[in-house]
């Protein structure tokens, strides 16, 4: 390891391996930095991606992928289920320990160096509170090490985007409390993800059971923290694998809270750059964030990499405009149309199933379902409007 890089990347989770892979294929040296001990572990994640959009990074391998996906089954909470196609013809549900590691390793073959257990604790700041370089407890020793431009891939809540100045805390009333088991043992259709809805098994969010294979799936369950307070969300999906899968083997479990909101309104600042959670790159009605956040690796890594070869590290703020064009702006969208949808009643869900079950196969999809929930709560289409009048 060096004293000085280019460009250092906090935390090797999708989001921070793509900015390091990206920025080292432009030039940049670069230096990754994982706090724990392996890279991919552990997973905090429900796994599922779209085809298009993992293969835009990576050749799709069966080492990684524990199950393709081409259906999803909503089920309402009078327990009336729809099947439909998912909008992207194919998905996956990975195994992110695989998965991970293979980012970081493409990562490595493309020159940026990778370092785990390497705790970094703050910012190297020059005599204009700009960061140039960090400090980091590395195999017990504390080290400083210098470079032009930092990328924080360090999760919700950054740590190092507070170092920065940077404002990264999530309001309460944005945050999903989210619990997930991985069981076996049982059965699953294993190209099928299910959707529960209703208040009873997910408040403000969604029940998802997505199999890996035919006998193994991750079921979890995200409801409003507001919700959360008033019964938590491992009790909602213990009430739940009891009443449907009394007889599952549990081989991990998680916990913990992902950012439903629009994206950070600054993601550059003092030299350093926000990716993925550490951004709010996360879709803000699914809570996924695995693809967003690369796509923020990507267009970070990018202007990082340019801003330094020409010697103009203003260009930074390049990286805002790329990813609102890309694609903070349909955030934008879908946190307007989240408060929609999850603040519709019970028996909304159950007519809203209903009436797409009279629906032919082929016209089943989420636009379809969302223009009808918007049709329930019409004051929201202004919400949506908004957006585009920025």
């Amino acid at each position: 390891m060096k004293s000085e890089y280019d460009i250092i990347v906090v935390g090797a989770g999708p989001a921070g391996s793509t900015a390091a892979r990206y920025a080292a294929q432009k030039g940049a040296s670069v230096l990754l930095l994982e706090k724990d001990r392996d890279v991919g572990y552990p997973v905090r994640c429900g796994e599922a991606v779209s085809h298009e959009g993992v293969a835009q990074f990576i050749e799709p391998d069966p080492k990684w992928i524990a199950g393709t996906i081409t259906k999803m089954k909503f089920i309402s909470p009078s327990n009336t289920s729809v099947t439909m196609p998912i909008d992207s013809n194919i998905g996956y549900v990975l195994e992110r320990r695989i998965f991970d590691y293979e980012l970081a390793k493409i990562a490595a073959t493309n020159g940026a160096e990778v370092v785990t257990k390497a705790y970094v604790y703050d910012l190297i700041k020059n005599e204009n509170g700009e960061a140039v370089g960090v400090k980091a407890l590395i195999k017990d020793e504390k080290v400083e090490i210098k470079c032009k431009v930092v990328i924080a891939a360090d999760g919700v809540e950054s740590r190092v985007g507070k170092w920065a100045g940077i404002d990264t805390t999530c309001h309460i009333r944005d945050m999903e409390s989210c619990a997930q088991v991985t069981v076996s043992g049982l059965n699953f259709e294993e190209d099928t993800l299910d959707l529960y809805f209703g208040k009873k098994v997910s408040p403000g969010g969604y029940l998802w059971v997505f199999p890996k294979g035919k006998t193994s799936a991750n079921i979890g369950v995200g409801v409003t923290v507001e919700e959360a307070k008033k019964k938590s969300a491992i009790l909602y999906l213990n009430e739940f694998l009891e009443k449907n899968y009394p007889n599952a083997s549990i081989l991990t479990r998680i916990a913990g809270g992902v950012p439903c909101a629009k994206p950070n309104k600054v993601l550059v600042k003092n030299r350093v750059m926000l990716v993925g959670d550490a951004g709010h790159q996360v879709n803000p009605i699914s809570g996924g964030g695995i693809i967003s956040g690369m796509i923020g690796g990507m267009l970070a890594a990018e202007v990082a990499a340019d801003s330094i070869k020409n010697q103009n590290l203003k260009q930074l703020s390049e990286y805002e405009t790329k990813f609102h064009s890309r694609l903070g702006w349909r955030h934008e969208v879908f946190a307007s149309i989240k408060n929609a949808i999850w603040g519709i009643s019970d028996e909304t869900f159950d007519s809203l199933t209903l009436s797409t079950l009279e629906l032919p196969m082929e016209k089943r999809t989420l636009a379809a379902i969302f223009r009808k929930a918007l049709w329930n709560k019409p004051s929201m289409v202004l919400e949506v409007a908004k957006v585009f009048l920025k």
